[in-house]
């Protein structure tokens, strides 16, 4: 070890280039300001903007480039402005550390939707510096871009809430797919349908699984509390699907044909798109029930 790493207090793991292999890189965090929160990581999820960003799919990445935004821990110290948290809470940081915080957007909650809002890792912060994320030994937070966990819920298991779980809940809530009773489709069983099968179960909505892989099944009905699993490449199994359900989450990130998905939707059902598809393409007559 040189003396120039050891001077260098948070190991990471980092890809240097767009093969995406993730290798040890110990670095630097900004020191504790007056408002920050200094936390000691304990789990941090693997969500897919991890592997497009470290594999620079969208040709932005910044190398050495540490992802991760998914990020829980224990506060280890607080700036003596901090009045939200204190040393030993538990506590989670999301998709975004910073934001303008004086827009419409901030003043009502919404920061991750500001202009100027900072992604947790590959971003430009204020002070220039580009932003390193949660597969990190610790990180420095504003405390307003902090969330309190109770401390007696497993940090393993809300690490997923950081950006899946919030992913398909926000717009969930926001268009009322939480009524018990209705049906509820979930396009993809990968992180974000995980979630978004345990959210429509606990809403007390009917939930059918769709995917093109039948490997998925057992678990989808057996681990998840799905109601149904419906093969979408069998035509068969998704004519008896038609006009069924009140609404759709997509969660799938690879490019799907739309049209087919949208001839299950009751009239004026909601389908919700949260996936990261390369395009979106359908026919107008799917809107036009």
């Amino acid at each position: 070890m040189t003396s120039e790493t050891a001077s260098k207090d948070c190991l990471g793991w980092a890809a240097r280039d767009p093969s995406g292999v993730l290798s040890p890189y110990s670095f630097n965090r900004r020191a504790v300001g007056s408002d920050d929160v200094s936390i000691t990581i304990t789990h941090c999820g693997v969500c897919y903007a991890d592997v497009i960003w470290t594999r620079n799919k969208h040709g932005d990445s910044k190398y050495p480039l540490v992802p991760g935004h998914e990020i829980v821990g224990i506060v280890k110290e607080v700036g003596h402005n901090v009045s939200r948290f204190k040393v030993g809470d538990h506590v989670g940081v999301g998709t975004y550390v910073n934001s303008c915080r004086d827009c419409e957007y901030c003043n009502d909650g919404l920061e991750v939707h500001c202009a100027r809002s900072v992604y947790t890792f590959n971003a430009i912060d204020a002070d220039g510096t580009i932003t390193k994320g949660g597969y990190s030994s610790y990180i420095v937070v504003h405390e307003r871009y902090c969330y309190k966990i109770a401390n007696d819920y497993p940090l393993a298991l809300a690490a997923p809430l950081l950006c899946a779980g919030i992913t398909v809940y926000t717009p969930m809530m926001r268009h009322k797919m939480n009524q018990p009773g209705k049906s509820l489709g979930v396009i993809g069983l990968g992180g974000l349908g995980h979630m978004a099968v345990k959210f429509g179960k606990a809403f007390g909505l009917n939930v059918t699984v769709l995917s093109t892989s039948t490997s998925k099944k057992e678990e989808a009905l057996s681990l998840l509390g799905a109601d149904k699993f419906v093969v979408s490449s069998d035509l068969e199994q998704m004519k008896a699907l038609g006009k069924s359900l009140d609404f759709i989450i997509d969660t799938a990130s690879g490019d799907h044909p739309f049209d087919a998905y949208m001839s299950l939707l009751k009239v004026a059902g909601v389908y919700v798109l949260v996936g990261f598809p390369s395009k979106v393409k359908f026919s107008p007559a799917s809107l036009n029930i």
